[in-house]
Formats: structure tokens, sequence, C-alpha cells
């Protein structure tokens, strides 16, 4: 078994330097960049230590992106988990057409982003869309709703479409471990008299635990890092409701033309997800040895 072991770590050793040195290179780059003072790309500037850190945490704004990242690291984590577990609970029965539906519901997650920044900014649109004229025939508004008007409905905007754009993919995962569970315990519990409800909080629920974990961490860890759907919607406006940390990083660096601030930007958010992807897989590994 040892020598299985270590024939294993001699064959992936190519690949994992390979990735290492990958990975490696942008980050030690991106730490040697914020502790210089480099107004713009392609220049060196002066060595200046930890001043850029004292500056980005002493900065109202950077504090500001940071609550906006976490609320919308958790709101798009709860919309989609909803939506997706509907979808997967829904693909997973039998029905006639269902094959054709698992196909088509990765349509809008295959779809650019460029494309689905369109489509929904015509429905969102006051002039011409379909959603405002749809909400005031169901006489849910009396005027045109301007959804990119104001912070909180164009944040809230956003989260929507993002998740509507990713949770078809998570919809497949939580499809594929609703697969892995045995089909004789839910004829057990229906012959135990167990209703729906009851086969869904003893058994897929806690059956599908382990799954959603996974999920929650790499779907936490690419919501936090989104940044083509906010600024092609907001370029995170209106007053800064949408100004992300990845928002942040960018006007920082080309628009305000502080590469180094925004590398120490950079280098404090991935030392945060980092701690995050830590923390996360340290609590699942525990998990699967208690289980």
């Amino acid at each position: 078994m040892r020598r299985q072991g270590t024939l294993a770590l001699v064959l992936l050793a190519p690949a994992l330097a390979l990735l290492a040195a990958v990975l490696a290179w942008p980050l030690l780059a991106g730490l040697h960049l914020s502790l210089r003072d480099a107004r713009i790309v392609g220049t060196t500037g002066e060595f200046v230590g930890l001043a850029n850190y004292a500056a980005v945490l002493g900065d109202h704004e950077f504090w500001r992106s940071a609550r906006l990242s976490l609320i919308w690291v958790a709101a798009n984590a709860a919309l989609q988990t909803v939506l997706a577990l509907a979808a997967a609970l829904i693909l997973h029965q039998r029905w006639r057409g269902v094959s054709v539906a698992r196909t088509w519901i990765v349509l809008s997650w295959i779809v650019p982003t460029v494309v689905v920044v369109m489509i929904w900014r015509w429905l969102f649109s006051t002039s011409g869309g379909v959603v405002n004229p749809a909400l005031m025939g169901l006489g849910l508004t009396d005027a045109p709703v301007g959804f990119f008007a104001r912070p909180e409905t164009a944040f809230a905007t956003l989260v929507f479409i993002n998740s509507w754009r990713w949770f078809p993919f998570i919809a497949l995962m939580m499809l594929a471990g609703l697969s892995r569970i045995p089909a004789d315990l839910y004829e057990a519990a229906r012959v135990d008299g167990a209703g729906p409800w009851r086969r869904f909080t003893r058994i897929t629920w806690p059956l599908l635990a382990p799954t959603l974990t996974v999920l929650l961490v790499i779907g936490t860890l690419l919501s936090f890092n989104v940044f083509d759907v906010i600024w092609l919607m907001t370029s995170g406006g209106p007053a800064g409701g949408t100004r992300t940390l990845p928002v942040l990083i960018y006007e920082t660096a080309f628009r305000g033309y502080r590469i180094s601030e925004a590398a120490t930007i950079a280098v404090l958010s991935t030392v945060l997800l980092m701690a995050f992807a830590v923390f996360a897989t340290s609590r699942l590994a525990l998990a699967g040895e208690a289980r």
C-alpha cells in the first residue's frame, strides 16, 4: 500500500510542480507589487513596505466593498441553493421529457456572459422591457420600476441575474448527488407510511448534505470573484451600491491608476478566500471522519 502511494506521488509530481508554479508566480508577483508604489501597469515604483496595506485597511471604501462582497456571497448562496435544489428534485423524478429538460437547463449556464447581460438589461428596461409591463399588468406596481436606479434594487437584481446564470450548474451537481441515494430507502420509507416531506427531511436532506457542503465551498469562491456580470450591468453603480471587491480592484488599478493598491486589495482578498477554503475543507474532513 505504501509503495502504491509513493508511485502515485512520483507520477503526480510533474503535474503538481507545474500547478504550483502556475499558481505561485501570480501570487508572489502580486505580493511583490503590493509592497511598492507603482501607479500604472509596467512601472516598478519605489519600495514602500506595508504602507499600501495601511492605506487600504484605513480606507472606508475598502470596508464598504468587503461588506458588499460578503452580502453578495451570502445572497447568491441562498438563492442559488433554493433554485438548484428545487430544480434537482424536479429533474430527479420520472416524467415524460425529463431527459430533454436535463439538457435544456444548462443553456443559461453555457450562454456567454455578454449575451446574458444584454438579455436581462432589455428585460428589466423601463422603456421596451417586458418585466415592468408584466408587473403592472398583475397589479404589483403602478409605475415602471427602475431596477438599476437605486443601489438596493440594483444589487438585488444583480443577485437574481447571477443566481439565474449559475443555479443550473449547481442543480446538475445536486442531481448527481440525488442519483447516488439508494432507491430502496425511499421504498422502505413509503412502506412505513412516510410522506414526501418526511422522506425529504429524513433521507434526501441528510444524504445530500455532503454534496451541498462541497457546493457551498465552491459556490462561495466562485461568487466572491464574480466581476463580469456586475461590471457589464452597472459598473459598480449606482453610487457604488454594487462595487464589490473585484470591481474595486479593477477601478483602483485601471481608473485610479494605483496598481499597487489594487494588488494590495487582491492580496487581502486572496488571504480571506484561502482562510475560508482551509476552514471549510477542514470541517469537511472532520465531518467525513465522524461519519
